[in-house]
């Protein structure tokens, strides 16, 4: 998979702004859909089998989506002011290289500061695009960039930006390549927005209006130095989600999908992560209910230029998916 990942993660697209990565994805899944489509608010969405009278219909969302800036003000001198499309984290920012959409690089400068032990803000902030004056910089209001950053190969361990959420899109696209049958209509959704507030998956779950839904997208890890206390560690398999701060995971999918693992032999974790959310909110709320989990992938450095994963964690959790799907009624009504 690691040419697919990077392929993915080299392509940029900030949040409303998918378009090169949807193109991408829809080359990669044509051939394996019986239909793909892309709805009003640009989440691409595939559709491979039908239910039968055992099946359900499976919703599973990983958004194409990556953190970026925009640009706001563009200074006499030909300086960049900005803001961000996400959860930007002012920590990664200075001296950072971006890449405007239409190709144009910059460097992230900062304003000298009083205080050097504080970090800048946004205000305090600017791209350096290498212009001189208002006139020549190519950069206009409204402009969108992305981290600069090529994919990293380690080995067994892979990084680059945009892991959050590329990671989960090949993981929805090589499941989509490996289902060999399903008694369930299954819906590949690869969704839009989700950096800035979950609204693909928002839209696209009212417009499905699936029996069950599995979002797909990475997690935090607690095996750093001196790192955040989470039980969740890379290569020890995916992290089953119980909650986070946006959603308390329906048990029912939770049972299952480590009954699945424990039953084809997989690694996987418990996740419960006390701040962020996934797709798996906005599913889950979607119109009368929808019982909701979500497949996380172990990931350090989330938001930032190299964000690293685990290639053993990936493979693994397409194993998970495909053993899933292939399953009918995999749980009742609440007790």
């Amino acid at each position: 998979m690691k040419s697919l990942i990077q392929r993915l993660v080299e392509t940029n697209g900030p949040s409303g702004y998918e378009a090169q990565v949807r193109a991408l994805v829809r080359t990669e899944v044509e051939p394996h859909a019986e239909q793909v489509r892309v709805d009003a608010l640009g989440n691409l969405i595939a559709v491979k089998g039908q239910a039968n009278s055992n099946g359900r219909k499976l919703m599973l969302s990983a958004h194409m989506d990556e953190i970026g800036l925009i640009a706001t003000y563009i200074d006499e001198k030909g300086f960049i002011r900005f803001t961000s499309l996400g959860g930007v984290n002012r920590l990664n920012l200075t001296g950072s290289r971006v890449r405007f959409l239409d190709g144009t690089p910059g460097v992230i400068g900062a304003e000298q500061l009083e205080d050097s032990s504080r970090l800048p803000s946004f205000d305090q902030l600017f791209i350096d695009v290498g212009a001189s004056s208002r006139v020549d910089c190519p950069v206009r209001v409204g402009d969108t960039a992305v981290f600069e950053r090529p994919f990293l190969d380690l080995g067994e361990r892979l990084a680059a930006k945009a892991m959050d959420d590329r990671i989960g899109v090949a993981i929805l696209i090589e499941t989509l390549k490996r289902l060999d049958g399903t008694p369930n209509q299954v819906f590949f959704v690869f969704s839009v927005q989700e950096e800035v507030g979950l609204r693909g998956a928002t839209t696209a779950a009212y417009g499905l209006d699936p029996d069950i839904g599995i979002a797909v997208d990475v997690t935090r890890s607690g095996d750093t130095p001196k790192g955040v206390k989470m039980d969740v560690q890379l290569g020890k398999g995916p992290a089953v989600k119980v909650r986070d701060s946006g959603m308390l995971s329906d048990p029912r999918v939770v049972d299952w999908m480590v009954r699945t693992a424990e039953q084809a032999g997989l690694p996987y974790q418990l996740e419960v992560l006390e701040g962020g959310t996934t797709d798996a909110r906005a599913i889950q709320l979607s119109r009368a209910g929808v019982p909701t989990g979500c497949i996380s992938i172990p990931c350090r450095y989330i938001h930032a230029p190299s964000e690293l994963v685990d290639l053993g964690d990936v493979e693994n959790a397409v194993n998970l998916l495909v053993a899933l799907i292939q399953q009918a009624q995999p749980f009742g009504e609440h007790p």
